[in-house]
């Protein structure tokens, strides 16, 4: 059974930073791309960062130059570095694995960024 389990969230101060963590299990192949996504209240989820097989990035434009995408050498974790947060940032952040044409979520972990 496939489990992709977000971890690192928590309340951080503006202008600080966080790295998300996703620990999968139960899967036997590799994900042809990773990302995370974050869905604010009252707002649709969205993409945050993504990472395909061969390392190719790309991000949301409001987190360019603030967050980095990386792969782990465990097969399928993916990290989310966020520096620089900002009260904006606040959302539940989900992990998301894809293999061709199917997605493999986490059930998110919350960051909240105070001012």
């Amino acid at each position: 059974q496939v489990q992709l389990v977000e971890s690192g969230g928590g309340l951080v101060q503006a202008g600080g930073s966080a790295r998300l963590s996703c620990a999968p299990s139960g899967i036997i192949f590799s994900f042809n791309a990773m990302g995370w996504y974050r869905q604010a209240a009252g707002k649709q989820r969205e993409l945050v960062a993504r990472i395909t097989s061969d390392g190719m990035t790309n991000y949301e434009d409001s987190v360019k130059g603030r967050f980095t995408i990386s792969r782990g050498n465990a097969k399928n974790t993916v990290y989310l570095q966020m520096n620089s947060l900002k009260p904006e940032d606040t959302a539940v952040y989900y992990c998301k694995g894809e293999k061709f044409g199917a997605d493999f979520w986490g059930k998110g972990t919350l960051v909240t960024v105070s001012s």
